[in-house]
């Protein structure tokens, strides 16, 4: 071992108060992670700013029937309103500007409003009416998003061929259907300034539509040297990319949307949902199979933190601050053995 010169003797201090700052940083960022069991049949998360309240959506309530939306108090996660549903509840989203929450009840293939400030169930829409049968298979809501400035609901409809539902918001009826969507067309994403939504498919394929004719201006196949099933879709508006979730590929595609050209792709295990902060330049992706979630630099494609789960990471959403990440986590289960434990969601401090 080379001994040390009298200026990495000098340097010394400073590179270990250097260290220990660093390492004090993550662990106290670790510590204000925070895990709280909720309830059975977890799915997705929306957050009222008006209100600072974060919603869970389930697919359970005390019947065994319907569903139940929790109001979780954003800091320490605690369950401050049951809003029992009469349908079983997945997809979530809500417009800021009404403070109206939207559900995807994917068994019932309808949409459901409540009122975010009473927790008032306020209208339930029939997408697909038909009975399942043979040779029917009615078409699954899975992704909800909205466009505040329009106050219209679009819902993905998973089948062979899917399809986006638009809905006005205020009423809850049906104002179009944009067809042919892809196979499996699940991920969703609103671009309000552009007036175009996106969605991505099990075809490996990004999908672009226009919000004023509710129709379908552009099928691209992405990266299509590889199989892809790009499950979930987020955007950056301001720099014009999108970010795409990949359950076959161990990489989430970076996509420049004037183009569609791949931008990067970065490393990470395959991936679930991911959300986009504009105002940290960072993205999150949950990675389920492999029971963590990654924080990404959005400039470098940099893996920052990698945030372990107790259990299976599902939906994300941010703060009304964006100071914090939420993660709903379902424990693994099958029919023929349910999951034990309650899922949960996490609060990790960003």
């Amino acid at each position: 071992m080379k001994a040390l010169t009298t200026k990495q003797w000098a340097l010394r201090p400073l590179l270990l108060a250097t260290a220990l700052f660093s390492v004090s940083g993550l662990l106290a960022a670790q510590a204000e992670d925070l895990n709280q069991p909720i309830g059975k049949g977890a799915y997705e998360l929306a957050v009222s700013q008006k209100d600072n309240a974060l919603f869970l959506a389930t697919a359970q309530n005390a019947d065994g029937k319907g569903g139940t939306v929790f109001r979780l108090d954003p800091q320490d996660l605690a369950v401050k309103q049951s809003i029992n549903t009469e349908l079983k509840t997945f997809g979530a989203a809500i417009n800021p500007q009404t403070n109206i929450l939207y559900f995807g009840n994917t068994v019932n293939g309808s949409l459901t409003s409540v009122d975010a400030s009473s927790g008032k169930v306020l209208n339930t829409l029939v997408l697909d009416s038909r009975k399942r049968g043979e040779s029917v298979r009615p078409l699954q809501p899975r992704q909800v998003a909205v466009d505040a400035k329009t106050d219209h609901v679009y819902v993905t409809g998973l089948g062979p061929e899917s399809v986006v539902w638009v809905v006005d918001g205020k009423t809850l009826q049906l104002i179009s259907t944009v067809t042919n969507t892809g196979k499996m067309g699940t991920g969703l994403a609103v671009d309000s300034d552009a007036q175009k939504i996106y969605v991505t498919n099990s075809d490996g394929e990004l999908v672009t539509i226009n919000t004023r004719t509710n129709a379908i201006e552009k099928k691209q196949k992405i990266d299509a040297e590889k199989e892809h099933f790009f499950l979930n879709i987020a955007l950056d508006t301001k720099g014009q990319r999108a970010f795409l979730s990949d359950s076959k590929q161990s990489q989430v595609l970076v996509v420049d949307l004037r183009d569609q050209k791949v931008i990067h792709k970065i490393d990470v295990p395959e991936s679930l949902a991911v959300l986009f902060n504009a105002d940290r330049d960072e993205l999150y992706v949950t990675h389920r199979k492999a029971g963590e979630v990654s924080i990404i630099d959005a400039s470098s494609y940099k893996v920052k933190r990698t945030v372990k789960t107790p259990g299976l990471p599902n939906s994300l959403a941010l703060s009304a601050d964006g100071k914090a990440l939420f993660v709903s986590v379902k424990q693994p289960g099958s029919r023929k053995e349910p999951p034990k434990n309650p899922d949960s969601v996490m609060r990790i401090a960003l």
